[in-house]
């Protein structure tokens, strides 16, 4: 993947100054994170110092803008309005993806028009996966643009030797983590309500270990630990009713779980449910399809769907 690097003065750390203007380009990608302007005006801050009459232009509404070649030159006035402004509402997000032929074709004629040495795709995993295809496609077809990904993700799941934390993560986890806190104190305040929290992480339980470190919870279900330990639904239904069990004999009648949105699909037999009714509803049928689905699952599975509440 070429990488666009700015090198800078080993002694005293200064940025190089290019002999030239330099054109980049920024997208915005996927959901919303609070620091979308920084990385912005991060790109805006370096590269006018590399050269004052440098241009960034942003593109507006997702990689859609990419390819209709909808962006707009962000000013110094523009980017002043946003400085340390949380949110993404600056050139905007969407969850389009450069896929076709066609919309790589457009995307690489709008960034040779715009002369672009540079673009930058700010998202998660799936937006910085496209980014690394966009940027084969250029390079295949001798762009100077180069592309690069900054790491998006409140999932934390784009952690690696290279990357320690990505934007979104710190402060998601910050905001649970209050909502949490307070909900700690009004369950050992009324002492007798047990609270459920729901947090996002659909492929990835992070944010729930995270915030379970941070408010020091009773209990946290973390989907990477069932998947390896091939947990059942029965399993964990028991090992969380053991635990209130094993508080209320200590008069605890109230307390915190945490779980990740994604558990579910965690568990191995519900993921082998999940794919055999994916296959099953992939084929044409007629009438009832709880009854169809139910026919043709395997026993197993069967069993499962019929414990699953309606």
């Amino acid at each position: 993947m070429p990488y666009f690097e700015l090198t800078v003065d080993q002694e005293g750390g200064a940025p190089v100054v290019s002999d030239r203007p330099l054109k980049l380009g920024c997208v915005l990608s996927g959901g919303q994170a609070a620091g979308g302007h920084n990385v912005i005006m991060g790109m805006f801050d370096m590269v006018k110092k590399l050269h004052p009459e440098s241009k960034l232009y942003g593109f507006l509404a997702g990689p859609h803008g990419v390819f209709s070649n909808n962006f707009m030159e962000i000013t110094p006035e523009y980017m002043n309005l946003y400085r340390n402004m949380g949110g993404f509402d600056m050139i905007r997000s969407g969850r389009h993806k450069i896929e076709t032929p066609e919309q790589f074709a457009a995307s690489l004629k709008n960034a040779t028009d715009l002369d672009l040495d540079g673009l930058a795709v700010i998202g998660g995993d799936d937006s910085n996966t496209n980014a690394c295809l966009l940027a084969e496609y250029f390079a295949k077809n001798n762009s100077k643009c180069s592309v690069v990904g900054c790491p998006k993700t409140i999932d934390g799941d784009l952690r690696n030797e290279h990357i320690q934390v990505s934007f979104g993560f710190d402060t998601a986890t910050k905001v649970y983590a209050e909502a949490i806190g307070n909900l700690c104190t009004d369950a050992v305040s009324s002492r007798k309500y047990y609270y459920f929290v729901r947090l996002m992480g659909r492929s990835a339980s992070h944010i729930a270990l995270e915030c379970a470190l941070q408010t020091r919870v009773n209990c946290v279900l973390i989907g990477e630990e069932v998947a390896a330990k091939e947990q059942t639904l029965e399993d964990i239904t028991i090992y969380l009713a053991d635990i209130i069990c094993k508080r209320t004999e200590r008069g605890k009648d109230y307390g915190i779980v945490l779980v990740p949105e994604g558990l579910i699909e965690f568990i191995p037999e519900v993921r082998i449910l999940i794919s055999e009714i994916n296959e099953v509803l992939a084929n044409d049928f007629e009438g009832d399809p709880e009854q169809y689905v139910q026919e043709n699952l395997s026993e197993s599975s069967r069993a499962l769907f019929n414990r699953l509440p309606q």
